[in-house]
C-alpha cells in the first residue's frame, strides 16, 4: 500500500494534510471536577460552557478554509458523547516520525478514533513513548533545526493536571532526533486562574511566517527562556501579546502556508498586524471554542507539509 508520506519541519510551510478535530457529539458540560484546565473550570461555573451546535459551526468554518487551500482534511472516527476536538494532544509529527503521545489516561480512546490515519503511515515510522514520558503535542513545536518543548520543572509536577510534559519528555524527543536542537521552555502553571496558565507552548508563543513569532513573556517561568526566543527571533519580529489576548489564546492561531494563517476574528490587534506584515488572514470564530482552554492550533494536527 502507499503509506502517507508524512512530513513536518516547523510550523508554518505548505500545509497538505491534516487532522481536524471533530466537536460532535462533544458529551455533556463537564462537572466541576471534570474539568481539565482552569479556564473551562471558569465558564463550567458561570453557566458559559461552550454547546455543541456553536462548536460544530466553528470547526465547520475552519474546514471551509482549508477546502479554499486544498488540505486534506482527515476527522477522527465519532466516539459518542466525548470531547474530540482538540486533536493536537493526542499525537505529533517530527520530520516523517509519527509519535503518539501519552496523554492524560481517559483521554486515550481518542487515539482509537485516528487509527485508520495511523494505519495508513509506515509502521516503522510510529513511535509511542515509554510510560514515564509524559508529552502533548501541544507543547512541541518544529522550527527547522530545532524543536522547542514546553514542560514544567517545579517538583509539584504530579500535582497540576495542566502540567502535559515533563522532564522525561523532554529527554526521549532529545534522544529521539539527536540531530536536532532542542530547547525546552518552563512554563507558567495555574490550576485555578486561566490567565496564568501556560496550558501548553502554544498558549505563550508560537512562530509565524519566516521568522516572525508571537509571545506571550509571563507564560514563561524563566526569563532566560523568554530572551532565548527574542535572541533567535530577533524582538521586532516578535508580537508581544497581553495577559489578556493570551487568556483568549491569541497565540495559538495555526498557519496554512508561511503568508496564510488561520486566526480568530476577534484577534482585532493581532490581526492587524499580521496583514501589516504581508499575511494573508483568514479569519474564523472560534471564541466558543476557545472557552476550552484551546484554539486552531489545539484542534489541528498536520500530517504533510511540504
Amino acid at each position: 500500500m502507499d503509506y502517507l508520506k508524512l512530513n513536518i519541519k516547523n510550523e508554518t510551510s505548505r500545509l497538505r494534510a491534516v487532522v481536524l478535530g471533530t466537536a460532535i457529539s462533544n458529551g455533556p458540560t463537564p462537572t466541576i471536577e471534570e474539568a481539565y484546565d482552569p479556564k473551562s473550570l471558569e465558564h463550567i461555573k458561570a453557566g458559559t460552557y461552550p454547546i455543541e451546535k456553536d462548536m460544530v459551526k466553528e470547526m465547520q468554518a475552519v474546514a471551509k478554509v482549508f477546502e479554499k487551500y486544498d488540505v486534506k482534511v482527515f476527522r477522527p472516527d465519532l466516539i459518542e458523547d466525548y470531547n474530540q476536538i482538540f486533536a493536537r494532544d493526542i499525537a505529533f509529527v517530527v520530520d516523517d516520525i509519527f509519535v503518539k503521545a501519552n496523554i492524560l489516561p481517559d483521554r486515550d480512546e481518542e487515539l482509537d478514533a485516528i487509527q485508520y490515519i495511523i494505519d495508513q503511515v509506515d509502521p516503522k515510522k510510529i513511535i509511542r513513548p515509554p510510560e514515564e514520558v509524559h508529552i502533548e503535542g501541544g507543547d512541541v513545536m518544529l522550527w527547522n533545526d530545532h524543536i522547542f518543548i514546553g514542560t514544567y520543572k517545579g517538583s509539584d509536577y504530579s500535582r497540576y493536571i495542566t502540567a502535559r510534559t515533563n522532564v522525561e519528555g523532554v529527554e526521549f524527543i532529545k534522544n529521539l532526533f539527536p540531530n536536532k536542537i532542542v530547547k525546552e521552555f518552563d512554563l507558567v502553571k495555574s490550576k485555578i486562574e486561566p490567565r496564568d496558565n501556560a496550558l501548553h507552548l502554544d498558549c505563550c508563543f508560537q512562530p509565524v511566517g519566516k521568522n516572525k513569532g508571537i509571545i506571550y513573556k509571563s507564560g514563561f517561568r524563566e526569563e532566560s527562556d523568554y530572551v532565548y526566543l527574542v535572541k533567535l527571533f530577533g524582538k521586532e519580529n516578535l508580537f508581544h501579546i497581553t495577559r489578556e489576548e493570551m487568556y483568549h489564546m491569541n497565540s495559538n492561531i495555526f498557519s496554512i502556508a508561511e503568508d496564510v494563517v488561520v486566526s480568530e476574528r476577534n484577534f482585532t490587534r493581532l490581526n492587524s498586524w499580521l496583514r501589516k506584515n504581508g499575511f494573508t488572514v483568514e479569519e474564523v470564530p472560534y471564541a466558543e471554542i476557545s472557552k476550552q482552554e484551546g484554539l486552531l492550533r489545539c484542534s489541528t494536527m498536520p500530517l504533510i507539509r511540504d
